[in-house]
């Protein structure tokens, strides 16, 4: 049977279980978006095409189903190239489609026109130019298979105008053929055996939950298993939040930079490493020569690129997280142990240094006339919310009071840019988890500085019906480079200063007609929140809080783990 090439593109989007596409329609998208008219597929309209790609990769690491966005061609594909960048360093499988001019226009700088697979090159897992029709639907389907599959990842399919209205034949390819493709499943058996003899004799291990443990369809089990059995400590980076549940008795928490003290003096004082799914990025090891300095390191990653890339693997298990995990479990047999003296180190450092500012559980002060501090924001609304909420963040000082403070103990609970560090990724990744998980309530802690980056959105919100709550956080400043400018450039504030021409956020919420509420003093804090949390559509509640608190743990630039900075330490 034959069809329009952009009907065949809708049914093989059907045929990969496609429900929604995250999109914004232009020239050289309008055979798409007109074969869009008669599917099922549900399409979401954003006010920008980076919101629409945020969105797609929030409805992604909510799910963990891929996620697909559509754009037209020259600037509506260009536009995506920053979401395309976050979604690569996250390893977040994202399908993203996008119109090109005709064949005979292309490279003779007609209008809307842009190389977008050179562009993009870099920043994607692998991308296509389709200029054979028949090559489609058999480009579709690798596309997914390489999105979804290994280290999941971006890929772009770029199809000029002419091509979608070209006629082809049905016929949707039943197996894929990529010779060059290999995904890796379990580690060798030999690798396996000798992690296996370095666990058994290791007295002060600690293992690292990175994101490929939430990635990863079935690493969570496996891995609490282990961590259990040896007894040792474990410490999460910011991707792994939530693959080990933050509220066990074993877990320290954030580890590197923004860590917490306990968290980096175990890795630093370690005899063994276990790094589950991660980079070993700068933000995580700090000073790398005196990351872990005594300990042999256990690596397990499913892209083999990542061993000694960063740090030497002393023992590289190349594999699928979940399926290496079970592997270590079964060659260890019925083994297990208790260290009680390693344990009872760690505990002295989480009682001698425990997070600056609020201990969980705690509050740092209850004049309910005071302004309220940032962290007692972030507690109240896990207080309101609980772990089973989803959380989104954007970037800076108020994701690290987040990724501290939102104790998060399941898996594709916690959305927050963590390679690229990406202003404005809040909003619209809120959006798509809420479209993604109907059955969950999605918070998004923001600040006045990242929320105004993808603040369109709001209409999206709107439009969509989407319950989200939005906790802004407003002290005034871009807060984190004002941080640094206080603690590492003696006090020369310059350009962090966002109070002139602040918008009026309540009024703003109030304009896209979504619930505003306002917070200066710490007395309302519980009591909005909780209005915020039982009203049934959207709310925006701004917290005013104090202009200059800082985060801490910080290890300084180029410094060590050991080395971070505790409460005093500024200009």
């Amino acid at each position: 049977m034959e069809m329009q090439a952009a009907r065949a593109l809708m049914r093989a989007l059907e045929a990969e279980g496609v429900e929604v596409i995250f999109g914004y329609p232009g020239g050289a998208s309008l055979y798409i978006y007109d074969a869009l008219y008669d599917s099922p597929i549900h399409h979401v309209l954003t006010r920008h095409e980076q919101g629409a790609i945020h969105a797609a990769e929030g409805y992604a690491r909510a799910t963990g189903k891929v996620g697909v966005v559509l754009a037209t061609s020259g600037p509506g594909a260009t536009n995506l190239v920053t979401g395309l960048c976050d979604a690569m360093m996250d390893s977040t499988p994202i399908v993203a489609i996008t119109g090109q001019v005709t064949r005979s226009l292309i490279g003779r700088d007609a209008f809307q026109e842009a190389d977008v697979t050179g562009i993009t090159m870099p920043v994607t897992k692998h991308n296509y130019l389709v200029t054979d029709p028949n090559d489609l639907l058999r480009v579709v389907r690798e596309a997914f298979y390489i999105a979804r599959t290994g280290r999941p990842g971006p890929v772009l399919i770029d199809i000029p105008k002419d091509v979608t209205n070209a006629q082809v034949r049905w016929e949707y390819p039943p197996r894929i053929h990529l010779p060059g493709y290999r995904v890796p499943r379990e580690a060798s058996p030999e690798a396996v055996a000798a992690a296996a003899e370095a666990i058994r004799s290791a007295r002060q291990p600690v293992l690292i939950c990175g994101g490929g443990v939430v990635s990863s369809p079935d690493a969570t089990g496996p891995f609490r298993t282990l961590a259990e059995r040896m007894d040792a400590p474990v410490v999460e980076t910011l991707m792994g939040l939530g693959g080990f549940p933050m509220d066990h008795p074993l877990c320290l928490g954030l580890v590197g930079m923004h860590g917490t003290f306990a968290a980096n003096r175990a890795v630093a004082n370690s005899d063994l490493v276990i790094a589950c799914g991660m980079r070993f990025d700068d933000r995580v090891t700090g000073m790398a020569s005196r990351f872990a300095p005594k300990a042999r390191i256990i690596h397990i990653d499913i892209d083999p690129a990542e061993m000694s890339k960063n740090l030497t693997a002393h023992i590289p298990l190349v594999g699928d997280c979940g399926l290496v995990l079970a592997q270590l479990n079964e060659a260890l047999g019925d083994w297990s142990q208790t260290l009680p003296e390693w344990r009872a180190q760690v505990q002295g450092w989480q009682e001698q240094f425990p997070l600056w500012g609020v201990r969980r559980g705690e509050e740092i002060a209850t004049d309910p006339d005071g302004v309220p501090k940032p962290q007692q924001v972030i507690q109240a609304v896990q207080a309101a919310f609980g772990p089973e909420a989803v959380v989104a963040t954007d970037v800076g000082q108020h994701q690290m009071w987040a990724a501290h403070y939102c104790t998060r103990t399941e898996p594709r609970t916690w959305l927050s840019s963590s390679g690229l560090g990406t202003m404005g990724f809040g909003l619209p990744a809120a959006i798509g988890a809420a479209i993604g998980r109907p059955d969950r309530d999605v918070v998004l802690i923001t600040g006045d500085g990242s929320f105004q980056m993808c603040i369109q959105e709001l209409a999206t919100v709107v439009q969509e019906r989407v319950p989200v709550k939005i906790v802004l956080l407003n002290n005034g400043y871009l807060g984190m480079v004002r941080q640094w400018q206080e603690m590492f450039y003696k006090g020369r504030y310059k350009e962090v200063d966002l109070r002139p021409g602040m918008p009026d956020f309540v009024k703003l919420a109030e304009a896209y007609g979504i619930k505003g509420l306002r917070v200066r003093r710490l007395g309302e804090l519980e009591g909005a929140v909780a209005e915020a949390r039982a009203h049934q559509g959207p709310v925006l509640l701004e917290v005013v809080v104090e202009e200059e608190e800082n985060v801490f743990p910080i290890v300084p630039p180029g410094g060590a783990n050991t080395e971070a900075l505790l409460p005093g330490a500024g200009r």
